[in-house]
């Protein structure tokens, strides 16, 4: 077993799809195919149940994932300690975010961060915001950035960036009867509204919080995975939604939606970085840290 096989295993167990992981290991199909199979039989165990159409995780599997991830990382560490006595760390270092994220904040961000540490090769992913902080704690990603929840898991670290507004936002003109284009005047209207609102996580918990405190019972039309979505859906007429400001200045469909001023406002919430407290000794992540710190 070397460390190119972990890399692969690691590939494959994060896309779960060989096509994929071969492209990102930049080896063919059945080249990865027999690296894995290789390492099973070292370990003496089946780390993936496959067939023609699906791959998954078996239960060994999980756990030397988690084997995988540390020696991976730490293989890094060591790698930039014996082989480079400058003062230039060289390494990889994981980052995860939503795509509004990624050109919002991390844009100018990654690139000052090309210029101070050029040794540095960075893997940025996208995706659900929602798991920015399960992504850590599994110990995919090394750092992420996401909305702050009102409690953070222990021995995760946060740096705040910015602070957005949430949103009630409608469509221009009103296309559906009881989808309105103005504020709604009465807890009966509220009710009657359909709703287009984040499946679950802070922005969710806000909007929970704000309906509960006025005793209404939203009617909701559609729970949805991803900010962007909300903004779709609502600039077609199907309801009334909530979204970041920060979403909704991104958005390219911000000029087919108008914002609702309601008061009482919904809570903004913190948006930041999130990373273990562990990983905080990593020198790569460390310098990404602190250069977010400089920059705030």
């Amino acid at each position: 077993m070397n460390i190119k096989t972990l890399k692969q295993f690691l590939a494959l167990a994060e896309t779960l799809n060989f096509g994929r992981a071969s492209d990102e290991c930049h080896i063919s199909i059945s080249a990865l195919s027999r690296n894995i199979r290789q390492l099973e039989e070292e370990l003496g165990v089946a780390l993936f149940n496959r067939d023609n159409r699906t791959v998954a995780l078996t239960q060994e599997g999980q756990k030397f994932l988690k084997y995988a991830r540390d020696t991976s990382r730490q293989w890094n560490l060591i790698r930039h300690e014996l082989a480079d006595n400058s003062d230039q760390l060289r390494g990889e270092i994981s980052l995860y975010g939503s795509v509004t994220a990624s050109y919002s904040f991390l844009y100018e961000l990654l690139r000052r961060f090309r210029v101070a540490y050029p040794g540095i090769e960075i893997k940025l992913r996208t995706g659900d915001p929602e798991h920015a902080i399960a992504h850590i704690l599994d110990g995919k990603e090394d750092i992420t950035i996401a909305a702050k929840p009102a409690n953070l898991p222990r021995g995760v670290a946060f740096k705040p960036m910015a602070v957005s507004p949430l949103l009630f936002i409608a469509p221009i003109d009103q296309q559906v009867p009881n989808v309105p284009s103005h504020v709604p005047e009465s807890v009966q209207e509220w009710a009657n509204i359909p709703m287009i609102l984040s499946e679950s996580g802070v922005s969710r918990a806000h909007v929970d919080d704000w309906f509960r405190q006025r005793d209404i019972t939203p009617r909701i039309y559609a729970q949805v995975t991803g900010n962007e979505a909300i903004v779709s859906m609502v600039s077609l007429g199907f309801g009334i939604g909530v979204v970041p400001k920060i979403v909704l200045d991104n958005s390219p469909l911000r000029e087919r939606v108008q914002v609702l001023d309601v008061k009482p406002e919904l809570a903004p919430y913190d948006i930041g970085l999130f990373a273990l407290n562990k990983s905080l000794k990593n020198p790569m992540v460390e310098a990404f840290w602190s250069l977010i710190e400089e920059s705030v």
